[in-house]
């Protein structure tokens, strides 16, 4: 980039990257939420990993109607996510980094909350938030991750909610980005947490629900068997890495075993989830 260039387009404090797969009936809701931050400093980096409907169209019509705020990539075949996340981060410039998923929002203040908590807090590397459930029937259940998680945390849940977080540049270079490898191609995060905390990295989660995440149909039926025997290999993967003692290793076969719970007794208990959550039982 020239001076000139570098001049008419000032590096941005916050650099969102997001990988969109055939998501032409919730990206647009998406895009909005995060053009209706407070927070306005920032560029938006999108990839579009081969869709086959109007996601990619779309994310250009964004481009062309805002100018310089958003960055529109394309694969020419379909890559996953982790492969996509790391072409976004290869054009990222700015200072921090946000998550975000294409069929999800961001509450208006979410990354003006995130940003000023980094900003106030220079010992933390990574700040995530509660997430707010939700599909076409309403609000569902909230997700409350651990506030202060540490590498032990991953012995009984993730540490933060991946579409959540805002990370120090600093963090993706230190870690290389995102693993490509088969096994992560839909556990790209969880294999993320234990290489953060392999590096003994500090993070924390704001308990505000500053996210709110697509929990339909569509959403549990992509948990297949596949997935969760990967889930389960990157699991094995991790506690092997950070030196986990074997009478953990209960809870990765656990996970493992809910290939076999029915798709209508996922779907009843989210329902019941939801259910508590209204009724304001924790």
């Amino acid at each position: 980039m020239t001076k000139e260039q570098s001049e008419k387009n000032p590096v941005p404090t916050v650099s969102i990257i997001m990988g969109a797969y055939n998501a032409a009936s919730t990206i647009r809701e998406a895009l909005e939420s995060i053009l209706a931050q407070t927070f306005t400093d920032w560029e938006f980096i999108i990839c579009d990993d081969n869709s086959s409907d109007s996601t990619l169209q779309i994310c250009r019509e964004y481009a062309a109607a805002n100018p310089g705020r958003f960055r529109v990539l394309a694969n020419e075949r379909n890559m996953k996510l982790p492969a996509t996340l790391n072409r976004c981060l290869s054009a990222a410039r700015g200072k921090f980094i946000a998550r975000m998923d294409a069929d999800d929002l961001s509450t208006p203040t979410r990354l003006a909350t995130q940003v000023a908590f980094l900003e106030s807090h220079p010992d933390i590397h990574l700040v995530g938030s509660s997430m707010q459930r939700f599909d076409d029937s309403g609000l569902g259940s909230l997700v409350l991750p651990v506030e202060r998680p540490d590498r032990n945390t991953l012995r009984r849940r993730v540490p933060f909610c991946h579409a959540t977080i805002l990370a120090r540049r600093e963090v993706y270079e230190q870690l290389g980005g995102y693993n490509e490898s088969t096994r992560t191609s839909r556990g790209q995060d969880v294999d993320l947490w234990f290489n953060f905390y392999r590096l003994e990295m500090v993070g924390f989660n704001l308990l505000e629900p500053l996210y709110m995440v697509r929990e339909d149909a569509a959403a549990i039926r992509r948990r297949t068997a596949k997935v969760r025997w990967n889930s389960f290999l990157t699991m094995v993967n991790g506690y092997r890495m950070l030196g986990y003692p074997i009478r953990w290793y209960v809870r990765p076969v656990l996970e493992l075993s809910k290939v076999l719970v029915p798709f209508r007794a996922q779907q009843w208990y989210r329902r019941w989830q939801a259910r508590r959550a209204e009724a304001g039982i924790a």
